[in-house]
């Protein structure tokens, strides 16, 4: 029997998106900032060859080869080196476990002979269930297939005839304008094709839940923002108001004001004029954006929009337009059918894919069956705290962005109902500086790195947004690793939660590359790490480990997406995104007069760096409308300043479009 090829798995988190990557390699593997610049072959071996994003990485940078002596890793003469466990290393072999540094990036390397799997492998995701959108926590079983495939074969050709549709026996529907997700992309779109002039029977939102934010209320309250905790969001970023004005601070500073709290209101708008410098950057209530987005469905008839479905296939059509096959659902009780709708015009905003799980913990969970102990963050994990509550115990966090500091502060509040509870935080590497962009660098505090939103707010409308959208796709890589990564908001309450957990001892940071997780006979979780620096394996243990590194954006975590781009060849970013003009089109589905357009997380490394946010979903939308307008779109009305006032007063006194 010949022996099995040797392969490495490479693992490391993004430090522009927060993403976990593991790929499993052959090699030789090339490591460098251009692909092209990288060998495509050495000693008649093809080279997998990885793009790794910041000025700090030569275009070649390392090459990992195996020599008669074993694995080596070898430095391309470059100016910042290749660091082998802390060492600036030329030349260096490679054991298991071992940790590469190039520039941001800590790179472990895992060594295996592999053979073929003999079993599916351990997803690294949680998905969302297409038919009813919730996280799908548990390993299930595809349904049995009732025989009659759908969408049909002729789904398999890149153009289906209209008339094929129609023979299929199934609903037929034909409009101008389809939002897929129904989710705060699609609502904000329509919101604006509605004040554009557009009729509610002439558009459709397909999605699986009739509130425009549900699937976004639900993940916020299950990483613990509950209704009258506030979001990272700007006081003008109001998905129920294209002109951000009155803003949220400004609503509820009037709130307040006629409730007789005149320090609450006159402390919100100081905030407003006063941050970031003197005061802490103001974020709406969770509640109230839900309110003002409730308000504004009913405005412009949403109710009719809105159609349960969800999406299996988009195809063109032979005269120019788009096919759209979904199974929907008319009641609870009744089995989900298939129709068809076909359309000019489709909106793409399907929102995150999947949720990101590590698969050292999916492989904890898979093997024990225990959903309990080692859960997500996004999940529904409320027994955590109710257990910790009555308790106590002990509890590990992967992950140190914005949601990590969320989960930190729910148990600081548990924590005032039992004392003893204590939080273990673990960290793949320290943080002790934070990116830098010309004369401005990001504040770091106990190795949190803090920026009150995601992106600077110069990406949303600045020089920054301009700077990227003249930038080539090179460039535009080295500025989002520049200003991105992973953040959490500045806010006071949580730097003293941390500070004070440090100093009683209930809080601890420990740094280190997981090996693995496994219960012990009292069916707590225990870590084994490899600290970072030390020789040797240490143990963390846990009554749970709550996983918060975050979402997946990556396109073929999507069966809909995938299959798009499968059918139609559709080029990804090398963060795995969609490529989309600036107007956010995906120009290679355009279809005669036909155009589809895709924007929030999955477009991310295009000429628009905040598009998971609300004013970024607006002004994604606002680009579109503004191409839709120039193409002449039916019922189809550009602004302008005696239109948009018009009908921003009609918003003001709560009439329909």
């Amino acid at each position: 029997m010949n022996p099995q090829p040797l392969k490495i798995r490479l693992s490391w988190q993004d430090p522009v998106t927060g993403e976990l990557r593991e790929p499993l390699l052959n090699i030789p593997v090339a490591l460098g900032r251009e692909f092209a610049q990288m060998p495509a072959e050495i000693k008649g071996l093809r080279v997998s060859r990885i793009v790794l994003n910041t000025l700090g990485i030569s275009r070649f940078h390392a090459l990992i080869d195996l020599e008669a002596n074993g694995l080596v890793v070898i430095d391309q003469n470059t100016v910042n080196g290749t660091l082998v466990n802390g060492q600036r290393q030329a030349r260096s072999l490679l054991a298991n476990g071992d940790i590469l540094q190039i520039a941001d990036y800590q790179i472990t390397v895992s060594l295996a002979t592999i053979p073929p799997p003999a079993v599916s492998p351990i997803p690294a995701t949680i998905n969302f269930n297409p038919d009813t959108d919730l996280p799908e926590s548990l390993i299930v079983t595809p349904p049995v297939s009732s025989g009659q495939s759908f969408p049909p074969n002729f789904f398999q050709q890149p153009q289906v005839n209209i008339q094929d549709l129609y023979a299929t026996g199934n609903a037929v529907d034909e409009v101008d304008y389809t939002a897929i997700g129904a989710g705060l992309g699609s609502f904000i779109w329509v919101d604006l094709l509605r004040i554009c002039g557009v009729k509610s029977h002439q558009i459709v939102a397909l999605g699986l839940e009739e509130k425009p934010y549900a699937r976004y209320q639900r993940l916020c309250l299950n990483s613990q923002i509950p209704p009258h905790e506030r979001l990272r969001s700007n006081s003008d970023s109001c998905p129920d108001n294209i002109w951000g004005w009155p803003s949220y601070a400004l609503r509820e500073a009037w709130h307040d004001l006629i409730k007789g709290k005149v320090g609450d209101s006159l402390g919100y708008l100081w905030q407003v004029f006063a941050e970031p410098s003197f005061a802490e950057t103001y974020t709406p209530r969770s509640q109230n954006v839900f309110d003002s987005i409730d308000r504004e469905a009913e405005r412009i008839g949403w109710d009719k929009i809105f159609r349960n479905g969800s999406v299996r296939a988009i195809r063109q059509t032979t005269d120019g337009r788009y096919a759209i096959a979904y199974s929907r659902r008319r009641s609870s009780t009744a089995p989900p059918d298939r129709a068809f709708l076909i359309s000019k015009f489709i909106h793409l905003a399907t929102g995150y894919p999947a949720i990101q799980f590590l698969p050292d913990l999916q492989a904890y969970r898979q093997q024990t069956k225990d959903f309990k102990s080692v859960v997500n963050a996004y999940e529904d994990h409320h027994h955590v705290y109710e257990f910790l509550e009555n308790n106590g115990g002990t509890v590990l966090i992967r992950g140190r962005g914005i949601v990590a500091s969320r989960i930190i502060q729910r148990l600081y509040e548990a924590r005032e109902q039992n004392k003893l509870i204590s939080i273990l935080h673990l960290m793949r590497s320290p943080k002790p500086q934070g990116n830098k962009f010309g004369f401005a660098q990001r504040q770091v505090e106990n190795h949190f790195e803090f920026q009150p939103f995601n992106w600077p707010k110069a990406c949303w409308g600045g020089d920054l947004k301009e700077m990227l959208e003249k930038a080539n796709s090179q460039e535009r890589k080295e500025l989002l690793q520049q200003w991105g990564g992973t953040t959490t908001a500045d806010r006071k309450d949580w730097k003293r939660i941390i500070n004070q957990g440090l100093k009683e001892g209930w809080y601890q940071i420990t740094f280190g590359t997981v090996e693995k997780v496994e219960p012990d006979a009292h069916n707590r979780t225990v870590t084994y790490i490899q600290e970072q620096g030390l020789k040797g394996q240490i143990r963390l243990e846990a009554d749970f480990i709550i996983d918060a590194t975050g979402l997946d954006a990556q396109v073929i975590a999507s069966p809909l997406l995938n299959d798009l781009v499968t059918q139609y060849k559709l080029p990804l970013l090398d963060n795995g995104r969609l490529a989309v003009t600036n107007d956010f089109e995906i120009g290679e589905m355009r279809n005669q007069r036909g155009k589809i357009y895709a924007i929030g997380a999955i477009t991310l490394g295009n000429s628009y760096a905040a598009v998971d946010s609300f004013l970024g979903l607006q002004y994604a939308a606002l680009c579109a409308v503004d191409s839709l307008a120039a193409a002449k779109a039916p019922e189809l009305h550009k602004l302008n300043p005696i239109t948009s006032l018009i009908q921003w007063l009609k918003w003001a006194v709560n009439q329909s479009p």
